[in-house]
């Protein structure tokens, strides 16, 4: 019986932790819940990391349909103009239907955005493989290939992110390189675990590093 009424406590612990950890999204997120988990397991499947492209829009826009940056990055996946573009052209998307300021068309162009750059990555596991696709959603995929470029003639080991390529400026800008990696580490380690209830992440069961 003693027994029980720990794994009771442990249960209850753990369920008010994950509801305290809930608590933390934007109320503004909970309409998107079943739209984004829809269009991940389209893109990636059942196994997709739908807590990492929530955490990911919650940094990009806060949710926020009509978000505009200071620099002119537009709706919930702050696509560039010229991005969107280029994204639309590529996957033969037509310019009316070319709506970054769209919830439905940000989240699904996010997640295959994400799901394309992953694909160009190697790493040693999904967890460095997601923070470099995610680095080269925020800075460009040429910058990450640099990176890891630069690492490997350091001796270091390019497929590991954290503490390796992460540490590796190949000439970005002193502001851009702070940005650049501040970017996967408040996803990933920020907010992915409050989604956790939504979807696996891509660094569930990563230490943090």
């Amino acid at each position: 019986m003693r027994w029980l009424l720990t794994l009771l406590a442990c249960v209850s612990a753990w369920s008010m932790t994950q509801v305290a950890i809930a608590q933390q999204i934007p109320p503004a997120a909970v309409s998107y819940r079943a739209p984004l988990i829809r269009v991940a397991h389209a893109e990636w499947g059942l196994d997709a990391p739908v807590a990492t492209f929530a955490a990911q829009i919650q940094q990009e826009s806060g949710w926020n349909p009509q978000a505009v940056s200071r620099v002119g990055a537009q709706g919930m996946a702050q696509f560039m103009p010229s991005t969107a573009q280029w994204w639309c052209s590529k996957n033969k998307i037509s310019v009316i239907d070319c709506q970054p300021s769209n919830p439905t068309w940000a989240m699904r162009s996010l997640v295959q955005y994400d799901r394309w750059l992953y694909q160009q990555i190697t790493a040693v596991n999904p967890c460095h493989r997601m923070a470099m696709a995610l680095s080269a959603y925020n800075g460009g995929l040429g910058w990450v290939y640099r990176d890891q470029k630069h690492a490997s003639s350091l001796g270091l080991d390019s497929r590991r992110y954290f503490s390796v390529v992460e540490r590796v400026n190949a000439g970005r800008s002193a502001a851009n390189f702070t940005e650049n990696r501040d970017y996967p580490r408040r996803i990933l380690f920020k907010y992915e675990p409050r989604y956790a209830l939504w979807g696996q992440g891509s660094c569930t069961n990563e230490v943090h590093p």
